[in-house]
């Protein structure tokens, strides 16, 4: 019996992923990933990267990042403390939801994980300070394909839950998009 389930979202293949902890005196259980279980939600390659990241401060944004084929990734990310709004955008050349953005809530106490699949950019915004995620990556970090969106794009019009209190350099310097940005494929 599996104690994980997929709920869909409003872009084909973007997936919030619940698990329901074993618990008992000592405390509980969970299993983060299983091929087997997540290979009917889209997964389908071996774990190739973790990532871990902290992030400080309430407010904080990070993204929109995304790789280009060949080396786009699925991601599953997960907070394991402090709490999140999670983001992903579907730049999916052809996708019917193509530009659209999808966010959920992610935290240690809600237990759940963001299936992203490829060809969405991802990013989030921390809702307290001391946040920290775990990405699992089915492809390894390639520079040479990685790209970025503004995650104040006005096109994408993402509706950030606070106001920002700190992003990158980085992060902010990526262009908003124009008319000749057509999609990734995947």
């Amino acid at each position: 019996m599996t104690r994980c389930t997929a709920i869909p979202t409003p872009l084909e293949g973007l997936l919030v992923i619940e698990r329901a902890p074993l618990q008992d005196a000592r405390g509980s259980f969970a299993r983060l990933f299983c091929d087997d279980v997540f290979a009917p939600f889209g997964w389908d390659r071996p774990i190739r990267q973790i990532n871990h990241s902290t992030t400080a401060d309430r407010g904080t944004v990070r993204g929109m990042h995304f790789q280009r084929a060949p080396h786009a990734e699925t991601k599953l990310v997960t907070c394991f403390a402090g709490e999140a709004f999670d983001v992903a955008v579907d730049l999916r050349a052809g996708s019917p939801t193509f530009l659209h953005w999808h966010g959920v809530v992610l935290s240690a106490q809600n237990r759940r994980s963001l299936l992203i699949p490829r060809g969405f950019a991802h990013g989030f915004q921390t809702l307290t300070g001391a946040v920290e995620l775990v990405y699992l990556h089915d492809a390894a970090y390639a520079p040479h394909s990685e790209g970025g969106l503004s995650p104040l794009d006005p096109r994408l019009a993402i509706a950030w839950p606070q106001p920002i209190a700190l992003i990158s350099d980085r992060d902010a310097s990526h262009p908003a998009l124009d008319a000749h940005f057509t999609g990734l494929t995947v």
